[in-house]
């Protein structure tokens, strides 16, 4: 029985890790297929590395291009991909071009398709994501919803396929990978001593609007405390377009790092006083029991409004006063009641499974 595993994106390589390693432990038969959304090193080889999955079984060379482009070409090459190597289910994460393309391929190929991380919904339809997880979500035969929240999104919208809900498999990957990484990663050598921020940033509703790219910089100088900024790409080419870069790189209160790689994200999300994120993800990982720290969220919309309810996240949306406001008035008072992570004990990739083999 052969399980495609589709990744494309950092986060989907670090969700699907390990889906794919509980196939193995099943004496499933995985094939790790990467679409080559991103392409970087920094951006996705260093994760198989340090997740010790093997090289992939095919990498599309999608890259980069216009949405439509991106994933038209993605759907071809996944059409070709399943079929040359008869898949009997497809399994994708998350909200990108590259899970649309492959679920696509698949329902068109009458190939059995699993969404993980289905369900989620930020309501914005600014986002990209928000269109291709729907779609994706109503093409699916089997659908892993990580919470009660997304169990009930789903059946109202009456999708076709099983719901099941399973946790999220993040929260396996940071049970998983946090020990090897506290020992392994060095980048705390390159952090201020004395307590920091630890930001992220990289939405296209975000950083592709000059306006509000320049009042998230203004956030970031402004800051309580010192901030580090891994620089995603996208990020770091919208600097220089909108003639930030040299500001960024001027502020003392800014550190910037090259993109990180899982384990040296994972020990800044450790170390770190406080997060500044417009990720989805770390609004997850942030909840995870062996991390257990506060977010801010630089949107103005979530499709995580469990770890929002659950104390871990902020919304604070993209004004630079009202954040900084926020900020400051947590740094007088930091104390935070958690409750449970609303994301799981570090079992889903194992529920995920379990149903799978049941039915297939």
């Amino acid at each position: 029985m052969t399980v495609s595993v589709v990744v494309g994106t950092r986060p989907e390589i670090i969700k699907m890790a390990p889906v794919y390693f509980a196939l193995k432990k099943a004496r499933m038969k995985p094939r790790l297929v990467h679409s080559g959304q991103h392409y970087d090193y920094q951006m996705s080889q260093v994760f198989f590395d340090e997740l010790e999955l093997p090289e992939p079984d095919s990498f599309l060379s999608i890259g980069s291009g216009t949405p439509g482009k991106q994933t038209g070409e993605a759907i071809i090459k996944f059409e070709q991909e399943f079929v040359d190597h008869d898949a009997d289910c497809v399994l994708v994460e998350g909200d990108t071009n590259t899970v649309l393309a492959a679920a696509l391929a698949a329902m068109k190929n009458g190939i059995k398709v699993g969404h993980v991380e289905a369900g989620l919904r930020s309501y914005d339809l600014r986002m990209p994501e928000e269109l291709n997880r729907r779609l994706t979500d109503h093409a699916s035969d089997y659908l892993y919803a990580p919470t009660k929240d997304s169990v009930d999104i789903l059946r109202n919208e009456h999708v076709w396929g099983k719901v099941y809900r399973t946790g999220n498999t993040v929260i396996d990957a940071t049970v998983m990978y946090l020990p090897k990484a506290l020992k392994r990663s060095k980048v705390m050598s390159q952090v201020p001593g004395d307590g920091f921020a630890l930001a992220t940033l990289h939405r296209a509703e975000n950083v592709d609007d000059p306006k509000t790219l320049k009042g998230l910089v203004e956030v970031l100088k402004g800051s309580p405390l010192p901030v580090v900024l891994p620089l995603h790409p996208r990020t770091d080419l919208r600097l220089q377009e909108s003639g930030l870069k040299g500001e960024v790189e001027s502020s003392e209160n800014i550190k910037l790092l090259p993109p990180a790689g899982y384990f040296d994200l994972l020990t800044l999300m450790k170390h770190a006083s406080f997060i500044l994120t417009d990720s989805g993800g770390i609004q997850e990982e942030a909840s995870s029991p062996v991390l257990k720290n506060r977010v801010f969220v630089m949107r103005l919309s979530t499709e995580r409004p469990e770890a929002v309810r659950a104390g871990y996240c902020t919304m604070v949306g993209t004004n630079p006063r009202t954040i900084l406001r926020v900020l400051r008035a947590h740094m007088k008072d930091p104390k935070t009641r958690f409750a449970p992570c609303p994301y799981g004990k570090g079992d889903a990739a194992e529920r995920i499974v379990g149903s799978l083999r049941r039915d297939l």
